[in-house]
């Protein structure tokens, strides 16, 4: 059945009756290729402190007051004020934020034994979440040349948030999806960011064993006012025709996968980082990915312009359950550079060399490592064939 396109009015809002949610059909984001936006997209000099004192996208909009509106209601474990924040003296560029109440009110991590763990019903999934906690569907339009109709993503609001709009995408819920990641789930995901006119909105994909804290396909999106060391870190080609990128800089050597075109390129990058993402799962090697803007591959900077999408993909040593007494746990966001602390005595104590103790120590060791290396080199090389 075709998608009508939402209008000018459709609402994002829950009724102010709270008897009323649990019958309060979901609204539909709906979206087309026009609305993804690769060029123009910079950081202002002067670094907003919330995404809304920016120009806001039709998503921005759709998102933030929905999300505002459910932090209002009190849907969430906390309430999220500006919270402190400070870039780490180096030459990395860490932002660090001190988040006490996620490291308290935050639901604990399932019990997750294996990569390829099966999904179970009985524990905490996307299926038992509130009503009032579903923002919206996002779907494309279903006519888009050449790609594939998209399946509903559920956008709904992480209950511990890391930062402003913490959101989560949750492809098909109904269907038990294991956190394994899917060609339809990255695609949303990347797409979201294409649709966010905020340079630092950033959505991205914890394995499990990679600190993922529910067995239930979602990524995560949110919102972030600061550069990040990964936007613009030089990188090298793995392959001759470009496709496959190894991040040379700090916090850590990832693969670097970039597009400047949403449509076949787009694709293709897809296609791309999910065969890698299959073949880490299949080989027990848990992972994080990352969705940004960025500069293109290459001797870039960290001011470079921001003309595309990078999907950064780290291989690393698998952590089952959380560590208790880190300053931070590190998995999607760490390995990007952005450190959400837990105690107030690390934030104000932590150095840049410590965070890339604490980063090293998740990698893999380096015979892996160039094994990974050599088997991604491979798997794009078959694209060829």
């Amino acid at each position: 059945m075709a998608i009508s396109h939402d209008s000018n009015e459709t609402s994002y809002l829950l009724p102010p009756n709270t008897e009323d949610w649990e019958g309060h059909n979901i609204p539909d984001f709906v979206y087309g290729q026009k609305e993804l936006v690769t060029e123009g997209i910079q950081w202002p000099r002067n670094t907003p402190s919330l995404p809304d004192t920016l120009p806001l996208s039709r998503f921005d909009s759709a998102l933030c007051t929905a999300w505002r509106q459910r932090m209002e209601l009190g849907l969430f474990r906390y309430r999220l004020g500006e919270l402190q924040t400070r870039t780490l003296p180096g030459a990395v560029g860490f932002v660090a934020q001190l988040n006490v109440e996620r490291g308290v009110q935050r639901r604990r991590p399932q019990n997750i034994r294996s990569v390829r763990q099966a999904f179970d019903p009985e524990q905490f999934n996307f299926n038992k979440i509130r009503p009032g906690e579903v923002l919206f569907h996002l779907h494309r339009e279903p006519d888009l040349p050449g790609v594939l109709q998209q399946e509903d993503i559920l956008v709904v609001i992480n209950v511990s948030p890391l930062e402003w709009g913490h959101v989560l995408l949750v492809p098909e819920p109904t269907r038990g999806l294991p956190q394994r990641l899917l060609p339809g789930a990255l695609r949303a995901g990347v797409e979201a960011v294409l649709l966010s006119s905020h340079p630092g909105f950033r959505v991205g994909f914890n394995s499990l064993g990679g600190l993922a804290s529910v067995n239930h396909l979602h990524l995560h999106g949110y919102y972030l006012a600061h550069r990040l060391p990964v936007e613009g870190a030089p990188s090298k080609p793995l392959d001759p025709g470009g496709r496959l990128h190894l991040l040379q800089a700090l916090p850590a050597p990832g693969f670097l996968f970039y597009t400047s075109s949403p449509g076949p390129d787009l694709e293709a990058l897809i296609s791309r980082v999910c065969r890698a993402t299959d073949y880490l799962t299949d080989h027990e090697i848990a992972h994080n990915l990352f969705v940004t803007r960025g500069g293109p591959p290459g001797k870039t900077s960290s001011s470079s312009a921001l003309t595309g999408v990078r999907v950064i993909l780290w291989a690393r040593k698998p952590s089952f359950g959380v560590k208790e007494g880190e300053a931070f746990n590190v998995a999607l966001c760490e390995l990007a550079g952005h450190l959400p602390v837990k105690m107030s005595q690390d934030f104000s104590s932590l150095t840049e060399a410590a965070a890339l103790a604490l980063i090293r120590d998740c990698l893999l060791p380096p015979a892996q490592a160039e094994e990974v290396q050599a088997a991604l080199v491979a798997l794009t090389a078959q694209e060829e064939q």
